[in-house]
């Protein structure tokens, strides 16, 4: 009795001090994630700005974006560019390099740090450096492309280059799925490649049959949260272009992502209860396309269980 009494006390005892140890955790889920969250659902149902109370205004919000915005539709399809283009090239462009890392050559560990330096870059930087690699006067890829006598694109100042070229600016800090992509790798049995090689399989018979399904579970998680990033891609944009014009320019609004759109609605134009709508249509917009993709993973991803 005494020793189950004992540990009774012992019980209570540690769940007192984890409630104490996690306390300040919950205090700052609750103010700072869960109060948002529900007050931007509330507020999406109002006509709130920035110092007036919200004016409830039903469903006007949503049937506003969804029917009566343009701005909104171009939005949606600028960032939908972003997500069918930049996210295939980005997961194919990184598993190449990775690849290429993967191979056994002097100065491999070199060529690694080196290759992943920009994903450590701040995007601030990254961005003010390429619009000096792309300015369309001096840029140094506008000089190469003159050197052997092309055209020289405008780049950001153009509505059909600005968008490739944000695309260019992603290719360039793809280290981070470089590096996931590199430790699947180097998780594939050896044997298989060894038994493929005696049957006779060359170099591309092998990648298709053995290397792209055994790293399809990183390709999977690579590629959701790469869609969930570029939906929300804001600071390359806004740095070029700003909300609404920027010093560079918005050609034809061809960089007005959906975060910029959301940002200018809240922060520049003040309609707190509109940018809330936008919010949590970009929310559903998400998940669906997370459930999507992990319903449909069962065709291409291979688990080894």
């Amino acid at each position: 009795m005494r020793l189950s009494t004992l540990k009774s006390r012992q019980a209570r005892r540690e769940l007192k001090w984890g409630l104490i140890f996690i306390t300040p955790w919950i205090v700052g889920f609750l103010l700072f994630n869960l109060y948002p969250t529900l007050a931007s659902f509330y507020y999406s149902f109002t006509d709130k700005g920035l110092i007036r109370p919200p004016e409830s205004v039903g469903l006007d919000n949503y049937v506003r974006l969804l029917t009566r915005d343009k701005q909104f539709v171009k939005s949606i399809s600028n960032t939908l560019y972003m997500v069918v283009v930049a996210v295939p090239l980005g997961t194919v462009f990184a598993f190449i390099t990775a690849l290429l890392l993967n191979m056994k050559v002097r100065g491999q560990a070199v060529y690694r740090t080196i290759y992943y330096l920009p994903t450590v870059v701040p995007a601030v930087a990254g961005t003010l450096l390429w619009l000096w690699i792309l300015n369309p006067q001096y840029g140094i890829i506008n000089y190469a492309l003159s050197f052997f006598g092309l055209r020289s694109p405008a780049w950001f100042g153009s509505p059909v280059w600005a968008r490739p070229a944000v695309v260019m600016m992603g290719l360039w800090a793809v280290g981070t799925s470089t590096v996931l992509y590199l430790a699947a790798l180097q998780g594939v049995p050896q044997e298989m490649y060894e038994a493929a090689t005696l049957d006779g399989a060359g170099w591309l018979a092998r990648t298709l049959s053995i290397t792209i399904p055994m790293v399809s579970p990183v390709t999977l998680f690579i590629a959701i949260t790469s869609v969930i990033g570029t939906f929300q891609i804001f600071t390359q944009a806004y740095i070029i272009g700003g909300s609404g014009g920027g010093t560079t320019g918005n050609p034809r609004e061809s960089l007005l992502f959906y975060a910029i759109y959301l940002y200018r609605q809240g922060f520049v134009y003040l309609k707190m209860g509109y940018a809330s709508a936008m919010a949590w249509i970009l929310f559903l917009i998400i998940m669906v396309v997370t459930i999507v993709l992990m319903r449909s993973s069962a065709r291409f991803t291979y688990y080894e269980s």
